[in-house]
């Protein structure tokens, strides 16, 4: 059974290896530095400062998938845009788990008066544009060449979602 709850300090070991997962195998982040248990410690506690979700889903006990959200841009004329990241384990995908995250992320955001969420979706990862879109969320622009990784460029895919 799935259970999606707020993350927390402990968390982090798990949330950073799965995160570097990403970082090191995939073009789905063009993050090509890893994360470390600090930094992810702190962005959670971050999160709970600023009012934002950090939530986890377990299965059995184990994480199986993360998501957040962040201001999309800096200054105060964006306060009310963010942008989010979700991530599962591979093993994982396609059974329902990112869209419950989704789902009660979406929740937390509008609750706290957030009017939009972005999505920056790597054009190496068409899954991930189709899960968005079946969540609600429209393509706006995709952005050439903008992400570099792996010797190469990449197309970057915005999606906005309107709570």
């Amino acid at each position: 059974m799935i259970s999606i709850r707020p993350a927390n300090e402990a968390d982090s070991e798990a949330i950073t290896d799965l995160w570097n997962h990403y970082i090191r195998e995939t073009a789905v982040t063009f993050n090509s530095i890893e994360k470390t248990e600090d930094t992810v410690k702190k962005a959670v506690l971050e999160c709970y400062k600023d009012k934002r979700a950090f939530l986890v889903a377990e299965e059995h006990r184990s994480l199986v998938g993360f998501c957040t959200y962040f201001q999309f841009r800096r200054g105060i004329g964006y306060a009310k845009t963010m942008e989010h990241t979700i991530l599962t384990h591979p093993e994982v995908q396609a059974m329902g788990i990112g869209r419950a995250l989704m789902q009660q992320l979406c929740a937390h955001a509008k609750a706290e008066g957030i009017k939009s969420l972005w999505a920056g979706v790597s054009a190496d990862n068409p899954g991930g544009v189709a899960f968005h879109e079946s969540i609600g969320f429209s393509s706006i622009a995709r952005l050439p060449q903008v992400g570099h990784k792996f010797d190469r460029w990449i197309d970057l895919i915005l999606l906005q979602k309107m709570l």
